[in-house]
């Protein structure tokens, strides 16, 4: 079932983004959020769990991306369905993460509007 793989895709494009931070974090010897910290998500988990969940989300990523059905970085419908993955993501974490280190804009509130 072809659209199964492009879920694995928009997965593995998520689990791929979510890995950046946490990695890159961890490896420069800083906390950061994870699911791990308490309360999760809000509170700093040690740059060692960062970098071993980064570790994992991309290896989750590598299983979804190459391992599920036949990926084609050149076809366009599967790159584009990891890349929708990623941007998700990467939006919802900027998001998030936005309130803790600054990255909200004065006035900006977290809440979308309609």
């Amino acid at each position: 079932m072809e659209w199964l793989h492009y879920i694995s895709y928009f997965f593995g494009g998520a689990f791929l983004s979510n890995s950046i931070p946490h990695f890159v974090s961890g490896s420069m010897g800083e906390s950061f959020q994870s699911p791990f910290a308490k309360p999760p998500g809000q509170g700093l988990s040690s740059s060692t769990v960062n970098v071993t969940w980064g570790f994992i989300n991309i290896v989750l990523a590598y299983v979804l991306i190459c391992h599920v059905g036949d990926f084609n970085l050149r076809s366009i419908a599967h790159a584009a369905a990891m890349g929708l993955g990623f941007l998700l993501i990467g939006l919802t974490s900027a998001r998030q993460f936005g309130r803790f280190h600054g990255g909200i804009a004065p006035g900006e509130s977290n809440a979308t509007s309609s």
